[in-house]
């Protein structure tokens, strides 16, 4: 009984202090639609990313390291928290300095890079992944096949396979799209368990603001 509880005491430990930084198999690039991020919870929490003519589309959600199956979070890491410049300086394609703080600490931490580094790496991505203009132009919102924003990402970015990305709903809403890179950011298919598109025929697609 004693030695049962001493393992159990040791696993513990170890779930508690979080996967090894810099151990995992490819990243996921998640780009989310801001109109509707907005409409879900941005506009209640009177986010400025959501002020009339801000202008953000797809941003940048995150980069976050993925493995076969399943993901690491909160790893621990001997790197610096980044500083308040480096979020600020997200916050062209992040929309807020708050959400890139948060998405180095839950995910960054893990990539075993820096945060200036991590930082750089996801800009990098973000701006290799073409954000069909078509969506940005819409003048009023619509309803469409979830299907159809696929669709338009993969005619702007013929290297991506339907494999490659998911589009994925919330509060019947487009939310996001998020692709599958491989740690030197090249497309590559995604794991089982991300993908899963997001099946409805009328998903809301609100226009920019």
């Amino acid at each position: 009984m004693r030695m049962l509880l001493a393992l159990l005491l040791v696993a513990g430990v170890a779930r508690a202090e979080g996967e090894l930084a810099g151990e995992f198999d490819y990243y996921v690039l998640s780009l989310s639609w801001t109109p509707s991020w907005c409409a879900i919870e941005g506009d209640a929490r009177e986010s400025e990313q959501c002020d009339p003519g801000q202008g953000y589309g797809f941003t940048l959600h995150g980069l976050w390291p993925q493995y076969e199956r399943g993901w690491p979070s909160y790893c621990p890491t001997s790197e610096r928290a980044p500083s308040r410049a480096m979020t600020a300086d997200m916050i062209d394609i992040m929309g807020s300095s708050g959400l890139a703080w948060h998405q180095w600490r839950k995910h960054g931490v893990c990539s075993g890079l820096s945060a200036a580094d991590y930082y750089a790496l996801s800009r990098e991505a973000y701006e290799r992944v073409t954000r069909p203009d078509l969506l940005r132009q819409l003048d009023r919102e619509v309803r469409l096949p979830a299907a159809v924003i696929e669709e338009a990402f993969l005619e702007a970015n013929p290297a991506l396979a339907p494999d490659m990305l998911t589009v994925t709903c919330r509060d019947r809403r487009i939310q996001e799209v998020r692709l599958c890179l491989t740690r030197d950011l090249e497309p590559r298919l995604c794991g089982d368990d991300v993908v899963g598109d997001c099946t409805l025929a009328d998903a809301v697609f609100s226009p920019m603001r």
